[in-house]
């Protein structure tokens, strides 16, 4: 071999050796980033986000608002004013709605009258939940179901308590079984809080723990909070944008400090008081915020709120919570059917029994 033809060998070798130590640096498993878990106090594996999909996301908004790519195109051209589907930011990579469809169970285990968690025994519960589940698959195949144990953490109580806020805050241990019930149905846990008397600047940091954890989500309930010295029970409460917004920046700094994928916030309303100011919450890419009408009554009384307070004053996503006892109550004559929910406008991408 002659010199110059060794010289080209050897700078061949150079050249794929510094490809391969790129390909190995940027590109491998091999030096994937790695974390360490607190809870199992071991190195972990980071792995990527996949990349999000706008085409499909606007896709599915359509869908929900009932609207064809050319009804949308024509009424842009025209400048005609449209409410939904909302104009707002893209969600990052990971982002649960509007890909699928959250089926949240609500209540607290201490109480049989705040909710369906609280009123069965456990695998009685997640048969019931998995059932339901199953029927929300069926209506809308296009859009896969992901059940959720939606605890209420932070209780509004009808007494001052030692802080004077007439809150009761749940035990991590009740918390722990909300997330064993979700992790064993392949769901998630969305954490409601109820502030009464106290703040959510007070409360939310007590969640950080569970905040922390990609599986876990956050509500907020206007309905109990009491911002002009009124218990909770004897007036409807009230949140503001400002509230709300605080509370998206508060999850989406944990999203970011943590990098996870999107957080849901839900915000429960069935009347205009509830929420102040509406046209100045702000989404963001790390936070998809829900309004939940939350109103129980008969099936045309709950149509009706839901094109007053959440159709007529657009945030991002919508939901619809039914209620196994208070819905049935005369002159209802039942539930509203999953066919009744999709066909209204926007179609709620979120659904919760009480």
């Amino acid at each position: 071999m002659s010199k110059k033809i060794k010289k080209t060998h050897w700078i061949s070798v150079g050249v794929f050796i510094v490809v391969a130590i790129v390909y190995a640096i940027f590109f491998s498993n091999l030096f994937a980033t790695e974390y360490r878990s607190e809870a199992a106090d071991k190195p972990e594996r980071f792995i990527p986000l996949p990349a999000f999909n706008r085409v499909d996301y606007d896709v599915r908004l359509l869908a929900l608002a009932h609207m064809s790519s050319s009804t949308l195109a024509a009424l842009t051209a025209s400048s005609t004013p449209y409410l939904w589907p909302v104009k707002t930011v893209y969600p990052n990579a990971g982002a649960i709605l509007p890909f699928s469809r959250v089926l949240a169970y609500y209540g607290n285990f201490y109480s049989k009258g705040m909710g369906v968690l609280g009123e069965y025994p456990t695998d009685q519960l997640l048969a019931k939940l998995s059932s339901t589940t199953a029927i929300w698959n069926a209506a809308d195949p296009t859009t896969p179901v992901i059940p959720a144990i939606q605890y209420i953490a932070v209780v509004a109580q009808g007494s001052a308590g030692k802080e004077g806020k007439y809150i009761l805050r749940m035990p991590d241990d009740q918390i722990d079984h909300a997330l064993d019930l979700a992790n064993r149905v392949h769901g998630i846990v969305i954490l409601d809080v109820q502030v009464a008397k106290s703040t959510l600047q007070h409360e939310l940091p007590m969640l950080d723990k569970y905040l922390k954890m990609p599986q876990v989500h956050l509500a907020i309930d206007p309905e109990f909070s009491m911002k002009y010295g009124d218990a909770p029970g004897h007036v409807i409460g009230t949140f503001d944008a400002t509230d709300i917004n605080y509370t998206a920046n508060y999850l989406a700094n944990i999203v970011r400090d943590n990098k996870l994928p999107p957080k849901i916030l839900v915000v429960h309303r069935f009347t205009e008081e509830m929420v102040t100011n509406y046209k100045n919450i702000q989404p963001l890419p790390e936070v998809q915020i829900v309004m939940d009408m939350d109103g129980w009554g008969s099936q045309a009384k709950k149509i009706g709120t839901y094109s007053r307070v959440i159709y007529s004053e657009p945030v991002q996503f919508t939901g619809v919570k039914l209620f196994y006892k208070n819905d049935l109550k005369p002159p209802s004559t039942g539930l509203l059917t999953p066919t009744e929910v999709l066909n209204l406008t926007p179609s709620p991408i979120y659904i919760q029994y009480q």
